[in-house]
């Protein structure tokens, strides 16, 4: 369940995952997204995540530490 939900834009085909999580701001650094990500708190489209670099695409939802992002094209 999530306690927040927020959408990001993005003008790109994707983004990948720990980057999204930086802009999102979830992640103050991208050494901090891809722990996080490697830890195991990351869901994309409700399924758990390890590829750090994975590219997330608009209409995808990534849920972390209680928020979920939506991507959509800018």
């Amino acid at each position: 369940m999530t306690d927040q939900s927020i959408t990001i834009s993005i003008r790109d085909e994707y983004i990948e995952l720990y980057k999204l999580l930086k802009l999102a701001d979830l992640a103050s650094s991208g050494g901090e997204a891809k722990y996080m990500i490697s830890e195991g708190l990351v869901r994309v489209n409700g399924e758990p995540e390890s590829r750090k670099r994975r590219k997330t695409r608009v209409d995808e939802t990534v849920q972390c530490n209680g928020v979920e992002i939506r991507v959509i094209a800018e």
